[in-house]
Protein backbone atom coordinates (compact mmCIF):
# COMPACT_ATOMS: atom_id res chain seq x y z
CA UNK A 1 0.00 0.00 0.00
CA UNK A 2 3.06 2.35 0.41
CA UNK A 3 4.22 1.40 -2.88
CA UNK A 4 0.72 2.51 -4.25
CA UNK A 5 0.74 5.63 -2.19
CA UNK A 6 4.19 6.71 -3.22
CA UNK A 7 3.51 6.00 -7.06
CA UNK A 8 0.19 8.13 -6.87
CA UNK A 9 1.84 10.71 -5.07
CA UNK A 10 4.75 10.58 -7.93
CA UNK A 11 2.37 10.79 -10.39
CA UNK A 12 0.77 14.10 -9.28
CA UNK A 13 3.52 15.94 -9.46
CA UNK A 14 4.27 14.37 -12.65
CA UNK A 15 0.93 15.37 -14.01
CA UNK A 16 1.41 18.86 -12.90
CA UNK A 17 4.60 19.72 -14.96
CA UNK A 18 4.08 21.89 -18.38
CA UNK A 19 1.47 20.67 -21.39
CA UNK A 20 4.28 19.59 -23.46
CA UNK A 21 5.66 17.10 -20.82
CA UNK A 22 1.65 15.71 -20.23
CA UNK A 23 1.27 15.00 -24.25
CA UNK A 24 4.50 12.74 -23.90
CA UNK A 25 2.69 10.87 -21.57
CA UNK A 26 -0.29 10.73 -23.95
CA UNK A 27 -0.94 7.02 -24.89
CA UNK A 28 1.95 5.83 -23.40
CA UNK A 29 0.37 3.93 -20.09
CA UNK A 30 0.28 0.13 -19.56
CA UNK A 31 -2.45 -1.35 -17.52
CA UNK A 32 0.71 -1.97 -14.08
CA UNK A 33 0.52 2.28 -14.79
CA UNK A 34 -3.10 3.00 -14.10
CA UNK A 35 -2.63 0.51 -11.24
CA UNK A 36 -0.19 2.03 -9.53
CA UNK A 37 -1.11 5.31 -9.93
CA UNK A 38 -4.59 4.64 -8.65
CA UNK A 39 -5.69 6.37 -5.51
CA UNK A 40 -6.56 3.60 -3.19
CA UNK A 41 -7.32 3.72 0.80
CA UNK A 42 -8.22 1.80 3.68
CA UNK A 43 -9.91 4.91 5.39
CA UNK A 44 -12.30 7.64 4.65
CA UNK A 45 -13.43 10.73 6.49
CA UNK A 46 -15.94 10.53 8.79
CA UNK A 47 -18.41 13.08 8.34
CA UNK A 48 -20.13 13.16 4.98
CA UNK A 49 -22.82 15.75 6.21
CA UNK A 50 -24.04 17.76 2.92
CA UNK A 51 -22.75 15.57 0.72
CA UNK A 52 -23.90 12.96 -2.24
CA UNK A 53 -21.70 9.78 -2.68
CA UNK A 54 -21.20 7.39 -5.74
CA UNK A 55 -20.61 3.90 -4.87
CA UNK A 56 -19.62 1.91 -8.13
CA UNK A 57 -18.29 -1.49 -9.39
CA UNK A 58 -17.80 -3.00 -13.06
CA UNK A 59 -16.76 -6.07 -14.48
CA UNK A 60 -18.19 -8.27 -11.55
CA UNK A 61 -18.47 -11.45 -13.50
CA UNK A 62 -20.55 -13.50 -11.10
CA UNK A 63 -18.76 -12.55 -7.57
CA UNK A 64 -22.09 -12.49 -6.41
CA UNK A 65 -20.79 -12.43 -2.57
CA UNK A 66 -19.58 -8.89 -3.11
CA UNK A 67 -22.87 -7.55 -3.26
CA UNK A 68 -22.98 -7.48 0.77
CA UNK A 69 -19.81 -5.61 0.71
CA UNK A 70 -21.12 -2.59 -1.07
CA UNK A 71 -24.46 -2.72 0.13
CA UNK A 72 -23.15 -2.35 3.38
CA UNK A 73 -20.43 0.34 2.63
CA UNK A 74 -24.21 2.26 1.28
CA UNK A 75 -25.42 2.23 4.78
CA UNK A 76 -21.81 3.01 6.23
CA UNK A 77 -22.05 6.09 4.37
CA UNK A 78 -25.45 6.83 4.72
CA UNK A 79 -25.03 6.81 8.83
CA UNK A 80 -22.19 9.25 8.59
CA UNK A 81 -24.66 11.67 6.39
CA UNK A 82 -24.39 11.20 2.70
CA UNK A 83 -26.51 10.16 0.66
CA UNK A 84 -25.43 7.17 -1.71
CA UNK A 85 -26.19 6.14 -5.34
CA UNK A 86 -24.98 2.61 -6.63
CA UNK A 87 -23.93 2.30 -10.07
CA UNK A 88 -22.67 -0.34 -11.84
CA UNK A 89 -20.76 0.03 -15.33
CA UNK A 90 -21.42 -3.99 -17.08
CA UNK A 91 -20.51 -7.47 -17.14
CA UNK A 92 -22.14 -8.70 -13.93
CA UNK A 93 -24.20 -11.20 -15.94
CA UNK A 94 -21.51 -14.12 -16.76
CA UNK A 95 -18.45 -15.48 -15.68
CA UNK A 96 -19.38 -17.96 -12.52
CA UNK A 97 -21.32 -20.38 -11.74
CA UNK A 98 -23.45 -18.09 -9.51
CA UNK A 99 -24.78 -16.64 -12.48
CA UNK A 100 -23.94 -18.80 -15.46
CA UNK A 101 -26.68 -21.10 -14.68
CA UNK A 102 -29.23 -18.77 -14.28
CA UNK A 103 -28.14 -17.30 -17.34
CA UNK A 104 -27.95 -13.70 -15.68
CA UNK A 105 -31.10 -13.79 -13.63
CA UNK A 106 -29.15 -14.36 -10.85
CA UNK A 107 -27.06 -11.14 -11.42
CA UNK A 108 -29.86 -9.18 -11.44
CA UNK A 109 -31.45 -10.52 -7.96
CA UNK A 110 -28.53 -9.58 -6.42
CA UNK A 111 -28.24 -6.02 -8.29
CA UNK A 112 -32.06 -5.50 -7.00
CA UNK A 113 -31.00 -6.97 -3.45
CA UNK A 114 -28.01 -4.69 -2.99
CA UNK A 115 -30.67 -1.54 -3.83
CA UNK A 116 -28.53 -0.37 -7.20
CA UNK A 117 -29.69 2.60 -9.04
CA UNK A 118 -28.07 2.83 -11.91
CA UNK A 119 -26.20 0.56 -14.44
CA UNK A 120 -24.90 0.21 -18.10
CA UNK A 121 -24.61 -2.84 -20.35
CA UNK A 122 -21.14 -4.92 -20.68
CA UNK A 123 -20.16 -7.16 -23.53
CA UNK A 124 -21.10 -10.29 -21.43
CA UNK A 125 -24.71 -8.80 -20.98
CA UNK A 126 -25.45 -9.81 -24.37
CA UNK A 127 -23.37 -13.46 -24.95
CA UNK A 128 -27.04 -15.31 -23.71
CA UNK A 129 -28.68 -13.13 -26.82
CA UNK A 130 -31.14 -10.10 -26.90
CA UNK A 131 -34.35 -12.55 -25.69
CA UNK A 132 -32.60 -13.57 -22.37
CA UNK A 133 -30.73 -10.04 -21.74
CA UNK A 134 -34.52 -8.19 -22.18
CA UNK A 135 -35.60 -11.31 -19.54
CA UNK A 136 -33.67 -10.46 -17.07
CA UNK A 137 -33.18 -6.77 -17.03
CA UNK A 138 -37.41 -6.56 -17.25
CA UNK A 139 -36.75 -7.43 -13.73
CA UNK A 140 -34.67 -5.03 -12.58
CA UNK A 141 -35.46 -2.40 -9.97
CA UNK A 142 -32.38 -0.30 -11.35
CA UNK A 143 -32.40 2.02 -14.18
CA UNK A 144 -30.52 0.85 -17.27
CA UNK A 145 -28.92 3.39 -19.30
CA UNK A 146 -27.38 3.02 -22.96
CA UNK A 147 -27.03 5.45 -25.24
CA UNK A 148 -26.05 3.24 -28.37
CA UNK A 149 -27.50 0.07 -28.66
CA UNK A 150 -30.92 0.44 -31.32
CA UNK A 151 -33.16 -2.34 -32.56
CA UNK A 152 -31.94 -2.91 -35.68
CA UNK A 153 -35.91 -2.76 -37.60
CA UNK A 154 -37.02 0.31 -35.75
CA UNK A 155 -33.74 1.97 -34.67
CA UNK A 156 -34.93 2.34 -31.53
CA UNK A 157 -33.10 2.65 -28.39
CA UNK A 158 -32.86 -1.07 -26.38
CA UNK A 159 -32.16 1.67 -23.53
CA UNK A 160 -32.99 4.59 -22.57
CA UNK A 161 -29.77 6.83 -23.09
CA UNK A 162 -30.01 9.01 -19.87
CA UNK A 163 -31.51 9.24 -16.22
CA UNK A 164 -31.83 12.70 -14.28
CA UNK A 165 -31.19 11.80 -10.70
CA UNK A 166 -31.97 14.67 -8.36
CA UNK A 167 -31.18 14.39 -4.72
CA UNK A 168 -33.39 15.77 -1.89
CA UNK A 169 -30.43 18.86 -1.36
CA UNK A 170 -31.52 19.87 -4.96
CA UNK A 171 -27.91 18.16 -6.19
CA UNK A 172 -29.03 17.46 -10.20
CA UNK A 173 -26.83 14.27 -11.41
CA UNK A 174 -27.34 13.72 -15.05
CA UNK A 175 -26.26 10.18 -16.29
CA UNK A 176 -25.64 8.41 -19.29
CA UNK A 177 -24.59 5.10 -20.40
CA UNK A 178 -22.68 3.32 -23.24
CA UNK A 179 -21.67 -0.33 -24.06
CA UNK A 180 -18.64 -1.22 -26.01
CA UNK A 181 -19.25 -1.60 -29.78
CA UNK A 182 -16.39 -4.22 -29.79
CA UNK A 183 -19.55 -5.96 -28.50
CA UNK A 184 -20.61 -7.54 -32.15
CA UNK A 185 -16.91 -9.22 -32.08
CA UNK A 186 -17.19 -10.35 -28.77
CA UNK A 187 -20.30 -12.11 -28.99
CA UNK A 188 -22.00 -14.58 -31.24
CA UNK A 189 -23.61 -12.74 -34.03
CA UNK A 190 -26.68 -14.95 -34.22
CA UNK A 191 -27.79 -13.93 -30.98
CA UNK A 192 -27.25 -10.06 -31.20
CA UNK A 193 -28.33 -9.88 -34.95
CA UNK A 194 -31.95 -7.94 -34.06
CA UNK A 195 -29.72 -5.16 -32.74
CA UNK A 196 -27.35 -2.85 -34.19
CA UNK A 197 -24.12 -0.92 -31.71
CA UNK A 198 -23.00 2.52 -32.62
CA UNK A 199 -19.30 2.22 -34.78
CA UNK A 200 -16.77 4.67 -35.35
CA UNK A 201 -17.83 8.50 -34.94
CA UNK A 202 -21.37 7.49 -34.02
CA UNK A 203 -20.46 6.73 -30.88
CA UNK A 204 -19.41 10.17 -30.64
CA UNK A 205 -22.33 11.06 -31.64
CA UNK A 206 -24.74 9.30 -29.82
CA UNK A 207 -22.74 10.15 -26.36
CA UNK A 208 -22.85 14.13 -27.05
CA UNK A 209 -26.47 13.61 -28.39
CA UNK A 210 -27.25 12.26 -24.13
CA UNK A 211 -24.67 14.66 -22.57
CA UNK A 212 -26.68 17.58 -24.05
CA UNK A 213 -30.20 16.17 -23.58
CA UNK A 214 -28.85 16.58 -19.91
CA UNK A 215 -30.00 19.99 -19.63
CA UNK A 216 -29.74 21.85 -15.98
CA UNK A 217 -27.60 18.97 -14.57
CA UNK A 218 -24.85 19.85 -11.87
CA UNK A 219 -22.95 17.79 -13.08
CA UNK A 220 -22.80 15.18 -16.17
CA UNK A 221 -21.24 11.61 -15.06
CA UNK A 222 -20.89 8.74 -18.25
CA UNK A 223 -21.54 5.23 -17.29
CA UNK A 224 -19.59 3.41 -19.64
CA UNK A 225 -18.19 -0.42 -20.61
CA UNK A 226 -15.50 0.99 -23.04
CA UNK A 227 -12.07 0.45 -21.09
CA UNK A 228 -9.03 1.72 -21.96
CA UNK A 229 -7.05 -1.68 -24.09
CA UNK A 230 -4.61 -1.24 -26.56
CA UNK A 231 -6.59 -3.36 -28.74
CA UNK A 232 -9.32 -0.68 -28.69
CA UNK A 233 -7.29 2.83 -29.79
CA UNK A 234 -7.54 2.13 -33.43
CA UNK A 235 -10.97 2.52 -34.01
CA UNK A 236 -11.29 4.82 -31.05
CA UNK A 237 -13.26 3.10 -28.49
CA UNK A 238 -11.42 3.41 -25.20
CA UNK A 239 -13.03 5.77 -22.87
CA UNK A 240 -10.09 8.06 -23.35
CA UNK A 241 -11.09 8.67 -26.61
CA UNK A 242 -14.70 9.73 -25.64
CA UNK A 243 -13.33 12.02 -23.04
CA UNK A 244 -11.38 13.83 -25.62
CA UNK A 245 -14.49 13.93 -28.48
CA UNK A 246 -17.00 14.72 -26.21
CA UNK A 247 -17.70 17.80 -24.71
CA UNK A 248 -19.40 18.53 -21.14
CA UNK A 249 -18.48 15.23 -19.63
CA UNK A 250 -17.20 16.10 -15.52
CA UNK A 251 -16.54 12.16 -15.17
CA UNK A 252 -16.74 8.36 -16.20
CA UNK A 253 -17.18 5.46 -14.85
CA UNK A 254 -16.09 2.89 -16.49
CA UNK A 255 -15.50 -0.91 -17.20
CA UNK A 256 -14.40 -3.39 -19.90
CA UNK A 257 -10.85 -3.17 -18.72
CA UNK A 258 -10.99 -4.62 -15.60
CA UNK A 259 -8.51 -1.90 -14.34
CA UNK A 260 -8.06 -0.40 -10.66
CA UNK A 261 -7.89 3.40 -11.76
CA UNK A 262 -8.69 6.99 -10.88
CA UNK A 263 -6.43 8.64 -12.76
CA UNK A 264 -5.46 8.23 -16.63
CA UNK A 265 -2.38 9.36 -19.03
CA UNK A 266 -2.76 13.42 -18.95
CA UNK A 267 -5.04 13.57 -15.93
CA UNK A 268 -8.60 12.78 -17.54
CA UNK A 269 -11.40 12.18 -14.82
CA UNK A 270 -11.88 8.94 -15.43
CA UNK A 271 -12.58 5.64 -12.52
CA UNK A 272 -12.74 2.02 -12.59
CA UNK A 273 -13.18 -0.28 -9.73
CA UNK A 274 -11.10 -3.65 -11.11
CA UNK A 275 -12.81 -6.57 -11.28
CA UNK A 276 -15.12 -8.95 -8.90
CA UNK A 277 -15.73 -6.51 -6.38
CA UNK A 278 -11.76 -6.00 -5.91
CA UNK A 279 -12.31 -2.75 -5.09
CA UNK A 280 -15.38 -0.53 -4.92
CA UNK A 281 -15.41 2.99 -6.39
CA UNK A 282 -16.14 5.97 -4.21
CA UNK A 283 -17.10 9.46 -5.37
CA UNK A 284 -18.04 12.37 -3.22
CA UNK A 285 -19.95 15.25 -4.28
CA UNK A 286 -20.42 18.60 -2.03
CA UNK A 287 -24.03 18.77 -2.21
CA UNK A 288 -23.51 22.85 -1.74
CA UNK A 289 -20.87 23.46 -4.52
CA UNK A 290 -22.01 20.78 -6.42
CA UNK A 291 -18.55 19.70 -7.67
CA UNK A 292 -16.83 16.49 -7.27
CA UNK A 293 -14.22 17.27 -4.11
CA UNK A 294 -12.86 13.68 -4.11
CA UNK A 295 -12.91 10.21 -5.47
CA UNK A 296 -10.64 7.27 -4.77
CA UNK A 297 -11.08 3.39 -4.36
CA UNK A 298 -11.62 1.35 -1.39
CA UNK A 299 -10.00 -2.42 -1.93
CA UNK A 300 -12.63 -5.13 -0.06
CA UNK A 301 -9.80 -7.96 0.52
CA UNK A 302 -9.49 -7.01 3.96
CA UNK A 303 -10.84 -10.32 5.95
CA UNK A 304 -14.66 -11.21 6.39
CA UNK A 305 -15.60 -7.18 6.31
CA UNK A 306 -14.86 -4.65 4.13
CA UNK A 307 -12.97 -2.80 6.71
CA UNK A 308 -13.26 -2.97 10.57
CA UNK A 309 -15.51 0.02 10.74
CA UNK A 310 -17.97 -1.43 7.96
CA UNK A 311 -20.82 -3.63 8.42
CA UNK A 312 -21.74 -6.42 5.28
CA UNK A 313 -25.25 -6.01 4.81
CA UNK A 314 -27.22 -8.90 6.41
CA UNK A 315 -30.30 -9.19 4.30
CA UNK A 316 -28.28 -9.17 0.88
CA UNK A 317 -25.28 -12.04 1.88
CA UNK A 318 -28.56 -13.86 3.22
CA UNK A 319 -29.70 -13.52 -0.57
CA UNK A 320 -25.81 -14.29 -1.96
CA UNK A 321 -25.33 -17.56 0.34
CA UNK A 322 -28.59 -18.59 -0.57
CA UNK A 323 -27.78 -18.69 -4.09
CA UNK A 324 -24.32 -20.10 -3.70
CA UNK A 325 -26.02 -22.97 -1.52
CA UNK A 326 -27.86 -24.01 -4.61
CA UNK A 327 -25.39 -23.56 -7.30
CA UNK A 328 -22.91 -25.42 -4.94
CA UNK A 329 -25.48 -28.30 -4.95
CA UNK A 330 -26.09 -28.84 -8.06
CA UNK A 331 -22.33 -28.86 -8.64
CA UNK A 332 -22.12 -31.55 -6.31
CA UNK A 333 -24.94 -33.92 -7.77
CA UNK A 334 -24.27 -36.39 -10.31
CA UNK A 335 -25.80 -35.02 -13.77
CA UNK A 336 -24.08 -37.78 -15.93
CA UNK A 337 -22.58 -41.20 -15.61
CA UNK A 338 -19.69 -42.22 -18.26
CA UNK A 339 -18.48 -45.43 -19.35
CA UNK A 340 -15.12 -44.50 -20.47
CA UNK A 341 -11.92 -43.98 -18.43
CA UNK A 342 -11.35 -39.83 -20.24
CA UNK A 343 -7.73 -39.25 -20.40
CA UNK A 344 -6.73 -35.96 -19.37
CA UNK A 345 -3.03 -36.35 -18.01
CA UNK A 346 -0.70 -34.45 -18.92
CA UNK A 347 2.46 -37.09 -20.44
CA UNK A 348 1.14 -39.39 -22.05
CA UNK A 349 -1.77 -37.36 -22.80
CA UNK A 350 -3.40 -34.19 -23.76
CA UNK A 351 0.16 -32.36 -24.15
CA UNK A 352 1.46 -34.95 -26.46
CA UNK A 353 -1.11 -36.95 -28.20
CA UNK A 354 -4.58 -36.94 -29.25
CA UNK A 355 -6.70 -38.31 -26.61
CA UNK A 356 -10.23 -38.99 -26.01
CA UNK A 357 -10.94 -36.43 -23.38
CA UNK A 358 -9.64 -33.31 -26.21
CA UNK A 359 -11.53 -35.54 -28.67
CA UNK A 360 -14.86 -34.85 -26.26
CA UNK A 361 -14.03 -31.27 -25.23
CA UNK A 362 -13.47 -30.43 -28.63
CA UNK A 363 -16.53 -31.67 -30.33
CA UNK A 364 -18.72 -30.26 -27.62
CA UNK A 365 -17.17 -27.21 -29.13
CA UNK A 366 -18.58 -27.40 -31.92
CA UNK A 367 -21.69 -28.23 -31.02
CA UNK A 368 -22.13 -25.73 -28.96
CA UNK A 369 -21.10 -22.75 -31.28
CA UNK A 370 -22.94 -24.66 -34.44
CA UNK A 371 -26.34 -24.90 -31.96
CA UNK A 372 -26.24 -21.40 -30.80
CA UNK A 373 -26.04 -20.62 -35.09
CA UNK A 374 -23.41 -17.77 -36.08
CA UNK A 375 -21.43 -19.83 -38.31
CA UNK A 376 -23.32 -18.61 -41.91
CA UNK A 377 -19.83 -17.72 -43.52
CA UNK A 378 -18.69 -21.36 -43.22
CA UNK A 379 -20.40 -24.20 -44.92
CA UNK A 380 -20.91 -27.06 -42.10
CA UNK A 381 -18.30 -29.31 -43.33
CA UNK A 382 -15.95 -26.56 -43.41
CA UNK A 383 -15.94 -26.27 -39.07
CA UNK A 384 -13.24 -27.81 -37.37
CA UNK A 385 -12.23 -27.75 -33.67
CA UNK A 386 -8.71 -27.09 -31.67
CA UNK A 387 -8.51 -27.00 -27.74
CA UNK A 388 -4.70 -26.49 -26.45
CA UNK A 389 -3.76 -29.59 -24.35
CA UNK A 390 -3.05 -27.35 -21.29
CA UNK A 391 -6.22 -26.30 -20.91
CA UNK A 392 -7.58 -29.98 -19.82
CA UNK A 393 -6.34 -30.94 -16.25
CA UNK A 394 -8.15 -33.90 -14.68
CA UNK A 395 -9.41 -36.81 -16.55
CA UNK A 396 -12.91 -38.64 -15.92
CA UNK A 397 -13.56 -41.82 -14.32
CA UNK A 398 -15.71 -44.32 -14.90
CA UNK A 399 -18.99 -43.74 -12.86
CA UNK A 400 -21.02 -40.94 -12.09
CA UNK A 401 -20.04 -36.73 -13.46
CA UNK A 402 -20.44 -34.18 -11.76
CA UNK A 403 -20.30 -30.89 -12.68
CA UNK A 404 -17.99 -30.02 -10.19
CA UNK A 405 -15.78 -32.76 -12.36
CA UNK A 406 -16.46 -31.05 -15.50
CA UNK A 407 -15.14 -27.45 -13.95
CA UNK A 408 -11.68 -29.48 -12.52
CA UNK A 409 -10.93 -30.46 -16.05
CA UNK A 410 -11.84 -27.17 -17.34
CA UNK A 411 -11.01 -24.85 -14.22
CA UNK A 412 -9.40 -21.88 -15.95
CA UNK A 413 -13.30 -20.51 -17.30
CA UNK A 414 -11.96 -20.40 -20.65
CA UNK A 415 -14.58 -19.82 -23.05
CA UNK A 416 -15.65 -21.00 -26.60
CA UNK A 417 -14.30 -18.95 -29.40
CA UNK A 418 -14.53 -18.33 -32.95
CA UNK A 419 -12.15 -17.45 -35.65
CA UNK A 420 -11.97 -18.12 -39.59
CA UNK A 421 -8.47 -18.95 -41.08
CA UNK A 422 -7.36 -20.20 -44.67
CA UNK A 423 -6.01 -23.79 -44.70
CA UNK A 424 -2.81 -22.76 -44.89
CA UNK A 425 -3.02 -20.57 -41.60
CA UNK A 426 -4.91 -23.86 -40.08
CA UNK A 427 -1.48 -25.83 -41.18
CA UNK A 428 0.97 -23.58 -39.82
CA UNK A 429 -1.15 -23.57 -35.93
CA UNK A 430 -0.11 -27.47 -36.19
CA UNK A 431 2.75 -27.37 -36.64
CA UNK A 432 3.51 -24.55 -35.00
CA UNK A 433 1.81 -25.96 -31.75
CA UNK A 434 3.15 -29.49 -31.96
CA UNK A 435 7.58 -27.77 -32.13
CA UNK A 436 8.35 -29.68 -29.43
CA UNK A 437 6.70 -33.01 -30.05
CA UNK A 438 7.34 -36.13 -28.94
CA UNK A 439 8.06 -34.23 -25.94
CA UNK A 440 5.13 -32.31 -23.82
CA UNK A 441 4.13 -29.29 -24.82
CA UNK A 442 0.92 -27.02 -23.12
CA UNK A 443 0.11 -25.98 -26.61
CA UNK A 444 -0.29 -29.24 -28.40
CA UNK A 445 -3.82 -29.20 -29.97
CA UNK A 446 -6.19 -31.93 -29.34
CA UNK A 447 -8.73 -31.41 -32.67
CA UNK A 448 -11.97 -32.21 -34.21
CA UNK A 449 -12.86 -33.04 -37.88
CA UNK A 450 -9.19 -32.67 -39.45
CA UNK A 451 -7.54 -35.90 -39.95
CA UNK A 452 -4.13 -35.01 -39.72
CA UNK A 453 -0.39 -36.53 -39.36
CA UNK A 454 2.29 -35.70 -37.36
CA UNK A 455 6.26 -36.36 -38.55
CA UNK A 456 8.36 -36.29 -35.40
CA UNK A 457 11.29 -37.87 -37.11
CA UNK A 458 11.66 -34.63 -38.76
CA UNK A 459 12.96 -31.19 -37.33
CA UNK A 460 11.28 -28.33 -36.72
CA UNK A 461 12.25 -25.75 -38.68
CA UNK A 462 12.24 -22.36 -36.71
CA UNK A 463 11.61 -19.40 -38.38
CA UNK A 464 11.56 -16.32 -36.79
CA UNK A 465 10.17 -15.65 -33.34
CA UNK A 466 6.67 -14.84 -32.74
CA UNK A 467 5.57 -11.05 -31.73
CA UNK A 468 2.63 -10.81 -29.84
CA UNK A 469 1.17 -7.41 -28.30
CA UNK A 470 4.73 -5.61 -29.65
CA UNK A 471 6.91 -7.99 -27.62
CA UNK A 472 8.91 -11.40 -28.55
CA UNK A 473 7.15 -14.67 -27.27
CA UNK A 474 9.08 -17.95 -26.40
CA UNK A 475 7.82 -19.34 -29.76
CA UNK A 476 9.52 -19.37 -33.62
CA UNK A 477 6.85 -19.64 -36.13
CA UNK A 478 7.51 -22.17 -38.44
CA UNK A 479 9.81 -21.19 -41.56
CA UNK A 480 8.23 -24.04 -43.26
CA UNK A 481 5.75 -26.57 -43.06
CA UNK A 482 7.58 -29.57 -42.75
CA UNK A 483 6.11 -32.10 -40.26
CA UNK A 484 2.08 -31.76 -40.24
CA UNK A 485 -0.01 -32.50 -43.08
CA UNK A 486 -3.94 -32.51 -43.27
CA UNK A 487 -5.65 -34.95 -45.13
CA UNK A 488 -9.19 -34.40 -44.78
CA UNK A 489 -11.49 -31.90 -43.62
CA UNK A 490 -14.58 -33.61 -42.19
CA UNK A 491 -14.05 -36.31 -44.82
CA UNK A 492 -13.78 -34.02 -47.51
CA UNK A 493 -10.16 -33.33 -49.07
CA UNK A 494 -7.90 -30.56 -47.31
CA UNK A 495 -7.65 -27.42 -49.15
CA UNK A 496 -5.00 -25.03 -48.18
CA UNK A 497 -6.51 -21.62 -50.38
CA UNK A 498 -10.25 -22.56 -48.43
CA UNK A 499 -11.61 -20.79 -45.51
CA UNK A 500 -12.58 -22.74 -42.22
CA UNK A 501 -14.58 -21.81 -39.13
CA UNK A 502 -11.98 -23.15 -36.48
CA UNK A 503 -13.84 -23.55 -33.30
CA UNK A 504 -11.29 -23.06 -30.51
CA UNK A 505 -11.00 -20.99 -26.87
CA UNK A 506 -10.65 -17.13 -26.07
CA UNK A 507 -7.01 -18.32 -25.10
CA UNK A 508 -5.86 -19.34 -28.39
CA UNK A 509 -7.82 -17.23 -30.25
CA UNK A 510 -5.95 -14.04 -29.36
CA UNK A 511 -2.75 -16.09 -29.58
CA UNK A 512 -1.88 -17.72 -26.56
CA UNK A 513 1.13 -20.47 -26.47
CA UNK A 514 2.11 -20.83 -30.21
CA UNK A 515 -1.16 -20.32 -31.77
CA UNK A 516 0.03 -16.41 -32.74
CA UNK A 517 -1.49 -17.10 -36.22
CA UNK A 518 -4.84 -16.50 -35.04
CA UNK A 519 -4.70 -12.91 -33.42
CA UNK A 520 -3.90 -11.44 -36.89
CA UNK A 521 -6.87 -13.25 -38.11
CA UNK A 522 -9.84 -10.96 -39.67
CA UNK A 523 -13.15 -11.95 -38.04
CA UNK A 524 -13.03 -13.78 -34.80
CA UNK A 525 -15.73 -13.50 -32.19
CA UNK A 526 -15.92 -14.87 -28.27
CA UNK A 527 -19.41 -16.83 -27.02
CA UNK A 528 -18.27 -15.89 -23.97
CA UNK A 529 -19.74 -19.38 -22.75
CA UNK A 530 -16.94 -21.32 -20.58
CA UNK A 531 -16.38 -24.19 -22.33
CA UNK A 532 -17.15 -26.50 -19.55
CA UNK A 533 -20.80 -24.88 -19.81
CA UNK A 534 -20.66 -26.68 -23.42
CA UNK A 535 -19.43 -29.91 -22.27
CA UNK A 536 -22.09 -30.11 -20.16
CA UNK A 537 -24.46 -29.07 -22.24
CA UNK A 538 -23.41 -31.89 -24.98
CA UNK A 539 -23.15 -34.47 -22.49
CA UNK A 540 -26.60 -33.47 -21.14
CA UNK A 541 -28.08 -32.83 -24.49
CA UNK A 542 -26.07 -35.18 -27.34
CA UNK A 543 -25.12 -37.68 -24.93
CA UNK A 544 -28.66 -37.61 -23.55
CA UNK A 545 -26.52 -37.77 -19.87
CA UNK A 546 -24.25 -40.77 -20.86
CA UNK A 547 -20.60 -40.80 -22.32
CA UNK A 548 -20.60 -43.95 -23.67
CA UNK A 549 -18.19 -46.84 -24.46
CA UNK A 550 -17.41 -45.47 -27.62
CA UNK A 551 -15.27 -42.84 -25.93
CA UNK A 552 -13.19 -45.46 -24.68
CA UNK A 553 -10.26 -44.60 -27.07
CA UNK A 554 -9.29 -41.61 -29.23
CA UNK A 555 -11.09 -41.02 -32.32
CA UNK A 556 -8.31 -41.21 -34.62
CA UNK A 557 -8.31 -37.92 -35.83
CA UNK A 558 -4.23 -37.98 -35.28
CA UNK A 559 -1.47 -40.27 -36.90
CA UNK A 560 1.94 -40.03 -35.31
CA UNK A 561 5.26 -40.89 -36.75
CA UNK A 562 7.60 -41.37 -34.07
Amino acid sequence: MKKIVSLFLTLCMLLSLSFSFAEELKDTWTPDDYTAAADIRTETASDFTGKTVILHSNDVHGQIDGYALIAGLRTYFQDLGATVILADMGDFSQGDPAVNLSRGENAVEMMNAAKYDVATLGNHEFIYGYDQLTQNLSKATFSVLCANVRLEKTGELLYPATKMIETESGLKLGFFGLATPETVRKVNPALIKSLTFSQGDELYRDAQEAVDSLEGADLIIGLTHLGVDEESREAGYRSLDLYRNVKGIDLLLDGHSALTMTVCENGEPIQSAGTKFAAIGVVVIDNETKVIEDRYLLPTALGSKLFSFVPVDPDVRNVSDTIISYVDTIYGTAFATSEAELNGERNPGVRTEETNMGDLIAESMIWYVVKEGGLEQAEPNAVVGIVNGGCIRASIHVGDVTRNDINKVLPFGNTVSVTYVKGSELLEVLEASTFNSPEAFAGFPQTSGIEWTLDTTKPYDAGEVYIRDGQPTDYNAPASINRVTISKINGEPFDPEATYALVTNDYCAVGGDTYNVLANCSYTFDTGVAMDVALIGYIQDVLEGKIPADYANPKGNLTIIQ
